[in-house]
């Protein structure tokens, strides 16, 4: 990747942002008050997120140290007691038994409220970079909800940030920043560019309404209102997403 010179040969730029050409001839604009920026917002999701995890640390360390199997073989060693205490060594032994069996319980129950924690909140990161995405705003012709079903596949929340990958499971790199991940959008428009019926849900593709290949003038064609496609519960909302991937559907506004 070259930086891209005028004939009076000064470097040129876009918007401020000095213009670099990659090696197929495509253009790219390096921004690195924008970059710095978004060091600064990743180290802030990296202090929300371990704080998070400190959070749900706290609630496992009243069970810290605890072996259900040892404390119970431990109370397994205790001597039986006398007829004044207690009841006889069988009521005993269920004492024991149901000890063990909260210990263990409660710390199920602790590490499963964790993971249940930890799994909501990156499904609620990963739907916030849909939301407040640009590239989904300017360049999709379908809303956040539909374009996270249909590639949010794409996107894990990972300590403390979002990786993306492509179709093998492989990272994605940056372009503009050569060895950093890419960028929620960078990430987004290469994983759009590889899909087959990119066409229809991309706007200015030159085809009618929302951007649907091959829908002019079909009368197999269902078309449905942007009102319409809210007003549907999140299960059709994703089936009709799936309609409009395979050209039976156009979405207008």
């Amino acid at each position: 990747m070259k930086l891209k010179l005028n004939d009076e040969g000064y470097a040129e730029v876009q918007d401020g942002k000095p213009v670099y050409v990659k090696d197929d001839g495509s253009e790219i604009t390096y921004d690195p008050v924008s970059m710095h920026a978004k060091i600064g917002e990743l180290n802030k999701e990296n202090q929300r997120h371990r704080e998070a995890k400190e959070e749900a640390e706290g609630k496992l360390k009243p069970y810290e140290g605890i072996d259900p199997e040892k404390a119970s073989e431990a109370l397994k060693t205790l001597k039986n007691l006398d007829d004044k205490k207690l009841v006889d060594a069988g009521e005993v032994e269920k004492v024991k038994e149901e000890v063990a069996r909260q210990y263990q319980k409660q710390l199920e129950e602790a590490k499963s409220e964790t993971e249940k924690m930890q799994s909501q909140y990156a499904q609620e990161k990963i739907s916030g970079a849909f939301a407040n995405s640009k590239f989904v705003k300017d360049k999709m012709a379908v809303p956040p909800d539909m374009a996270q079903a249909t590639f949010g596949r794409h996107f894990e929340f990972n300590e403390g940030r979002i990786t993306p990958k492509d179709a093998n499971g492989n990272m994605i790199y940056s372009e503009a920043n050569p060895g950093d991940v890419a960028s929620f959008d960078e990430a987004l428009e290469k994983v759009v560019g590889q899909y087959p019926y990119r066409d229809s849900i991309l706007k200015g593709t030159g085809n009618s309404g929302s951007g649907m290949e091959g829908v002019e003038g079909d009368p197999n064609t269902r078309v449905i209102s942007r009102k319409q496609f809210d007003a549907l519960s999140p299960g059709k909302r994703t089936e009709m997403a799936k309609a409009m991937n395979e050209g039976k559907v156009k979405l207008q506004d």
